[in-house]
């Protein structure tokens, strides 16, 4: 069973939008009276969930898309779905703040016969950094904090660190050249993930994992860090640091933080750390590819767990691909969703800028990459492995979900899948290049309402001139 649309009914009515062709204003008509004709008749065909309802959609052609292009979409994700490598997937493509393609398809939890629906509700895994640095960056604007502020400004126990270094005499721990600051947490080069090879049993011991967030922080504290802080970038549960300061610094314990500062605000009714007992028969189940040639197997089936009280910032959220939408829209739009503003443009900006040099982002398999504040971003198209333009930034979680933000063409591509590894098949890539091929009307030249700050270049300058400090930060003028 499938479920999708590509338009709807009253709301293509407010805001339509067209990009001017130079074809008059005559067949401008034409095409909306074909694109409202069109989404009545998706409207009829394909029922859709209360959460798709509410979002603003519209047809593929009213904002320079193609709505056959997008079938190559759904054919890609049912090819992996007939091979037995996917249960089921929910794909979500928008732009200029409309859904134009949501499509549910396969199964939910194949072995209880329940077939994917548009709400199915999937751990996002790492998907959860993005928000919970959005939660930080928050604070931020309250003016709690500057991003070269050391840690230890609301984490005294970090005030004191060293560095484990591997010589000639064997590893030895040396004094950190500088404080880990807001900056490096935010950013994966803080350096708080040290081999475990290289901890003593003891130490090892203290890097496990507690019962809440809190313990397992103040635990590691006197844990050696892997580099001096700012010196590499590596992946790992950094985030977590951004998750205990935003409970530091507002004095709420981080799930409540984001219920109230931004679920609530953005209408994300079904993002939890804690999936109701109410909510379970939408839940997805997770499968690995441990079968013959890739093939899927259980791993885990839906079913009412136990609540946990550990609310981290590297994973732990649940979500649905219209709530991460929202989330997605919020900082695409600069900060403001539906009237409700978050965060300022500027502040967007700052987060979707790389902050990593040409530190080589692993992870993502190629180079063409940096990491901004919670977000990678595509800083070389021609080394990238997703045909996306410069600057399109996003992240995706360790059970397949994945999202793209592309502020050049005012594109969000969402992608909700449950399968524990995915690094045999190119489906993230796929999703990423299927929305992207189904532009027709590109706004690659147009004016980018938000986009990640690019360094000016200056012409050095021949003066003879004074040195000045000025708060404690020295400058010449001539």
């Amino acid at each position: 069973m499938t479920s999708n649309f590509t338009g709807s009914g009253s709301t293509l009515n407010e805001r339509f939008r067209f990009i001017p062709s130079g074809k008059g204003p005559r067949m401008q008509k034409q095409r909306c009276a074909t694109a409202i004709a069109l989404a009545v008749q998706a409207a009829l065909v394909f029922p859709l969930s209360t959460a798709a309802q509410r979002l603003p959609r519209a047809n593929p052609e009213s904002v320079g898309m193609s709505s056959e292009r997008l079938e190559s979409l759904d054919a890609v994700m049912q090819r992996y779905i007939d091979a037995n490598m996917l249960a089921g997937s929910v794909s979500l493509v928008a732009r200029q703040g409309k859904v134009v393609h949501l499509k549910a398809q396969g199964d939910r939890y194949i072995e209880g016969n329940a077939p994917m629906t548009d709400d199915a509700i999937f751990v996002i895994m790492s998907m959860t950094k993005p928000i919970v640095s959005t939660a930080l960056m928050m604070l931020f604007e309250e003016g709690y904090f500057l991003l070269d502020d050391p840690i230890s400004k609301y984490l005294p126990e970090f005030s004191e660190k060293t560095v484990l270094v591997e010589t000639d005499e064997g590893v030895q721990q040396v004094p950190a050249d500088r404080p880990i600051t807001f900056r490096h947490v935010l950013s994966h080069t803080a350096g708080v993930d040290p081999a475990r090879n290289l901890l003593t049993p003891e130490e090892q011991a203290q890097s496990a994992r507690k019962a809440t967030l809190e313990e397992t922080i103040v635990a590691r504290a006197p844990l050696p860090l892997a580099f001096h802080p700012g010196d590499e970038w590596r992946y790992g549960s950094s985030t977590d640091y951004v998750a205990i300061l935003v409970e530091r610094i507002s004095g709420q314990r981080l799930d409540k933080f984001l219920q109230e500062r931004i679920f609530d605000p953005l209408g994300m009714a079904d993002t939890h750390y804690n999936v109701p007992a109410s909510k379970v028969d939408r839940v997805a189940a997770a499968y690995s590819p441990t079968g013959p040639g890739n093939t899927i197997e259980l791993r885990r089936a839906p079913e009412t767990r136990e609540p946990t009280s550990y609310f981290g910032g590297t994973a732990g959220l649940s979500s649905t691909a219209p709530d991460y939408f929202r989330f997605s829209q919020m900082i695409l739009n600069g900060g403001e969703l539906n009237g409700v503003r978050l965060l300022s443009p500027s502040t967007v900006n700052l987060m979707i800028t790389n902050h990593t040099g040409d530190f080589p982002i692993y992870i993502k398999g190629s180079d063409g990459y940096g990491f901004g504040l919670g977000f990678s971003m595509v800083t070389d198209p021609a080394k990238a492995r997703q045909a996306v333009t410069p600057g399109t930034f996003g992240w995706g979680g360790a059970w397949g979900t994945v999202f793209w933000i592309d502020p050049t063409e005012e594109l969000i591509t969402i992608l909700m899948v449950q399968i524990t590894s995915y690094r045999h098949f190119n489906i993230r890539q796929d999703i990423a290049n299927m929305a992207m091929q189904a532009i027709t009307e590109s706004l690659y030249a147009g004016q980018q309402k938000i986009r990640g700050y690019k360094e000016i270049p200056r012409r050095r300058q021949s003066c003879s001139g004074v040195f000045h400090d000025h708060y404690g930060q020295r400058y010449l003028t001539c």
